[in-house]
């Protein structure tokens, strides 16, 4: 890779000899410096991060920086694009039986990195680690069964039919029974110890007119402050990071950042048996009560996404003219209140002798969350609604969430790409904290587990449009995750939640 370096300014002296008037002595020119030769461009190394010392395996592993590489050197049978479109990677061909609960894939033909060829016992002996691993096992919950039943072909069994199944099969494929770590895969590169470090060497051939590196050496680290150092230094080439996080790393220097979109779901939940937020008109005056933009612009540094639907703005399931129906605007959520018999009295919401008052809960831990927190309060307040926040720690904020300590509440949850919204909303739903249950929701959302890809976007907006009159929650946006790299050093990129590397020899290095 070549670094672009600007030429050194110099500032060459000239004594202007001008025009003599008659009769004066000659001036003699002062002899201009030699220029200085110009500086040959600096060639650096095209180099990324790990963690030698946890291990490199991309379905059991644990290390985030570490995980990041597998794209790299692993498949799946599937690869999602930036607006979280499944699109084939190892498999070519698949069917669907009639009642939505067998899929069969057909896998094309590749090699692993040591000239093995794949077959559909890898995939299936990947997939079933996959269901048993921390990182994986929650979105393949669905699948009942996975077999092999001929050398190409793969078989899921699911327990529910799920429409939306191939949006969640990016899971890296590796070799079944490899000894030894890490596990052989069929990506364009493989992991390879070369004596003191670890590299990535490529195994494909090159795209022509692609600046892709044959080698790439990994950076050992130790420990988060060893990446900093690393990247400040130009160690490493590029780093990827919740700019909004709890532990956002403290980067500095000059870098430009790549956002992409991501699953993970800001949205303020509502108690909805008991307490104010119990009643239907109260929730669905909530719903337009919240500044978003505002939000993502002021508190997020534009590194989120607007959403008034759980479903993210990107993806063909985003219902746009809902979504516009929804926007924020305080006039609609007092003409609401009113609506429900909550009168603006001295600058108050009173209903006979009763106050409008929340409790609003914010893990303290994170201080966009709790600036998010104050910022919707206080908008809250101007309109009437008194607000009582609590900055809780960790603990005890689940602790209230649990036992029903409030009226709404400031949460995160990362959606699997197929939007199954059954965890935040189901009756029952493992993430439903709020209570809420509704017949006909759990309905919709089976509805729009099983619809084939053809009537998806149909599904994803029946449900969207029941919840924008029932309100179990207020979508405020999706996070971005952010690529970072040293100025001018890289170009072309497309990172994506699953893959920063997507589109890897398309980039210009």
């Amino acid at each position: 890779m070549k670094r672009r370096v600007s030429a050194l300014a110099l500032a060459v002296l000239l004594t202007l000899g001008g025009c003599s008037l008659p009769g004066d002595p000659a001036v003699t020119p002062t002899p201009s410096p030699t220029p200085s030769p110009t500086p040959e461009p600096v060639e650096t190394v095209f180099s990324l991060p790990c963690y030698p010392e946890d291990g490199f395996h991309p379905i059991t592993g644990a290390n985030r920086t570490n995980l990041l590489l597998a794209p790299l050197v692993y498949e799946g049978l599937f690869a999602l694009d930036e607006t979280f479109t499944p699109h084939e990677a190892l498999c070519e061909d698949w069917t669907v039986s009639e009642d939505g609960l067998v899929w069969t894939f057909t896998l094309r033909s590749a090699t692993f990195s040591d000239g093995s060829p794949l077959t559909a016992d890898d995939a299936a002996y990947s997939l079933t680690l996959a269901m048993g691993s921390e990182l994986y096992g929650e979105r393949l919950r669905g699948i009942r069964a996975v077999s092999a039943p001929a050398e190409d072909t793969l078989v899921l069994t699911l327990h529910a039919p799920n429409g939306g199944l191939r949006a969640l099969l990016d899971v890296p494929i590796v070799r079944e029974g490899a000894e030894g770590e890490p596990p052989l895969g069929t990506g364009d590169y493989a992991l390879i110890f070369g004596g003191e470090h670890w590299l990535l060497r490529r195994v494909s051939p090159v795209s022509e007119g692609s600046s892709a590196p044959v080698e790439i050496p990994l950076y050992s680290i130790r420990q988060t402050d060893d990446l900093i150092y690393a990247f400040d230094a130009q160690n490493i080439s590029l780093v990827s990071t919740d700019l909004t996080g709890t532990n956002s790393l403290g980067f500095s220097g000059s870098f430009e950042t790549w956002d992409y979109p991501t699953t993970t779901l800001l949205y303020v939940g509502l108690r909805t048996d008991g307490g104010p937020c119990a009643e239907q008109a109260v929730r669905q005056a909530l719903l337009y009560g919240f500044d978003r933009s505002a939000v993502v612009s002021s508190l997020l540094s534009r590194h989120a996404q607007a959403a008034t639907l759980p479903i993210h703005p990107d993806s063909p399931l985003y219902d746009q003219d809902l979504a516009g129906e929804l926007e924020f605007s305080y006039q609609t959520m007092e003409q609401r209140l009113e609506e429900a018999g909550w009168v603006l009295s001295d600058a108050v919401r009173v209903r006979g002798r009763e106050q409008l008052t929340l409790t609003f809960l914010v893990n303290s831990e994170n201080t966009a969350k709790r600036s998010i927190a104050e910022h919707l309060s206080a908008g809250l307040e101007r309109a009437g609604v008194a607000v009582e926040l609590k900055v809780l720690p960790w603990e005890d904020y689940m602790a209230a969430l649990e036992r029903g300590n409030f009226d709404l509440y400031l949460g995160e949850v990362r959606l699997t790409a197929d939007f199954d919204l059954s965890p935040l909303l189901s009756s029952g739903g493992s993430l439903n904290y709020g209570g809420y249950a509704d017949a006909e929701t759990d309905t919709l959302l089976a509805a729009f587990r099983a619809a084939a890809e053809s009537s998806r976007p149909a599904a994803a907006a029946d449900l969207c449009a029941h919840l924008a009159q029932t309100v179990p929650l207020v979508p405020l946006c999706f996070k971005n995750g952010s690529v970072l790299t040293h100025w001018g050093d890289l170009s072309g990129l497309t990172p994506t939640q699953q893959n920063v590397f997507y589109g890897f020899d398309g980039w210009e290095l």
